[in-house]
């Protein structure tokens, strides 16, 4: 569905001028303070009997702006005395400071969204908007939960609750003081991040959520601005939380977790002495089977097997039949000149070698089967990781949520985790093995 501001974007200069020249003086006033026409999307609010409206985005993607426009929505009435829906609203930030210079005095708070005679007055000393109605809308600090045990609302905004240090304290205060009208609503305004209360309300069935990437506003951001952090972060974990805005999951005492794979990041791999495509095959096909986990490794082989470092440069995941796995694998080996094709066999056997020849009869192919668990198995793999000794080049999103599932007890994901399995396979070829091979002889002349 496009936005009015889309379609003016894209209309011919004589639809433009049929459309404004059709709108009456007071119209044409009028139109810049009407968001419905201006607005994204994901800006507008849901339909339905919701409690709490989640608007989960990148930087810059125009939650603020939805946000103050929302707040502008409950409490404006027909005319700038005529009372609206509500009359008692919250508006809960990190900090008193960044409420009031994000969302009342920022270039897309309250304040800047209002139409000159529907602007609230500022009254610095009580911390709180108050309308021509006799509305209000009271300022209050994550960092102080008890400031919200007695007053009361019918309707609150929650910005960026994601990194309120105290944010499970101040959401159940809020919950009890949200308690006026015939049915009190709640937006929050958030760049989503991996914390027990912002999953907890995604959760509830009495939440929707609207979502968009900073992209969707790049109409109102600078190129500069989007060309920087496109380069800086784009194909990061950090870049599809910060920017496509995405909630990554990080289970807890899982063996990776997002900061250890920031700082495994590089921007290119090295000349590397040893390539290989590790793959965990899917045993089914059809559209209720698993993918078939396609990962690309290679290692620089400077200096004692023990100080090998290796780096993760494709994730080739694929889902569909044997032959088309088999293809993708293949495709990935001549894309990256590798050496060998490693797959695991303990459910496929030898149909895994068969199907693989079936496309390349001349294929350097390892069958490794495997004798633990996931979680054990890929419990050294992470221990490299520890050390710094795997890097990965971006692009690995998908892979990377998997690995910040993965326990000693096992997946805590959805579904299956082949990307992972692929890549403690790709590992253990390249580093563990050699490194065992290596340590053996050493121990038998000590």
């Amino acid at each position: 569905m496009k936005s009015g501001a889309a379609w003016l974007a894209s209309a011919a200069p004589e639809e433009v001028d049929a459309f404004l020249g059709g709108l009456s003086e007071n119209a044409l006033m009028a139109l810049p303070w009407l968001f419905e026409f201006w607005a994204l999307p994901h800006q507008l609010p849901p339909e339905g009997d919701w409690k709490t409206w989640v608007i989960m985005g990148g930087r810059g993607a125009g939650k603020t702006r939805a946000g103050s426009e929302w707040v502008r929505r409950m409490v404006e009435g027909p005319n700038a005395a005529a009372p609206g829906k509500c009359h008692r609203v919250a508006l809960v930030g990190e900090t008193f400071d960044q409420v009031r210079e994000v969302m009342v005095f920022g270039e897309s708070g309250i304040l800047a969204c209002s139409p000159p005679d529907r602007r609230p007055v500022w009254e610095a000393g009580r911390r709180r908007l108050v309308w021509a109605n006799g509305a209000t809308a009271t300022v209050y600090s994550a960092h102080e939960p008890e400031a919200l045990r007695g007053p009361q609302f019918d309707a609150a905004w929650a910005d960026e609750l994601a990194k309120w240090k105290k944010s499970e304290d101040v959401w159940d205060m809020l919950q009890f003081a949200l308690r006026l009208g015939e049915h009190p609503q709640q937006v929050v305004t958030t760049t989503p991040r991996n914390v027990g209360v912002l999953k907890r309300i995604l959760g509830n069935a009495s939440t929707v959520t609207t979502h968009a990437p900073t992209d969707a506003n790049r109409a109102y951001l600078a190129e500069s601005f989007l060309a920087e952090v496109a380069s800086r972060y784009g194909g990061t974990r950090l870049g599809r939380q910060e920017l496509d805005g995405v909630l990554l999951d990080d289970v807890e005492g899982a063996l990776w977790t997002t900061a250890m794979l920031e700082g495994a990041r590089v921007e290119r791999a090295p000349k590397l002495s040893r390539v290989v495509v590790a793959v965990d095959p899917a045993v089914t096909a059809g559209k209720a089977s698993d993918e078939c986990g396609i990962v690309v490794a290679g290692v620089v082989t400077e200096g004692e097997p023990g100080s090998w470092t290796a780096y993760v440069l494709e994730d080739a995941t694929v889902k569909g039949g044997p032959l088309d796995w088999a293809r993708a694998a293949i495709a990935a080996m001549d894309r990256h000149r590798a050496e060998r094709l490693v797959a695991e066999v303990n459910q496929g056997g030898d149909l895994v070698e068969s199907v693989i020849r079936q496309v390349d009869p001349l294929v350097p192919f390892r069958a490794l089967r495997a004798g633990r668990g996931k979680g054990l198995r890929a419990e050294p793999v992470a221990a490299l990781y520890e050390q710094g000794r795997v890097k990965h080049l971006r692009g690995l999103g998908a892979l990377e949520d998997q690995m910040c599932q993965m326990t000693v007890r096992g997946f805590e994901g959805r579904g299956s985790p082949d990307r992972l399995d692929a890549l403690v396979w790709a590992i253990h070829e390249l580093v563990i093995e050699p490194g065992a091979s290596w340590r053996r002889p050493q121990m038998r002349r000590l």
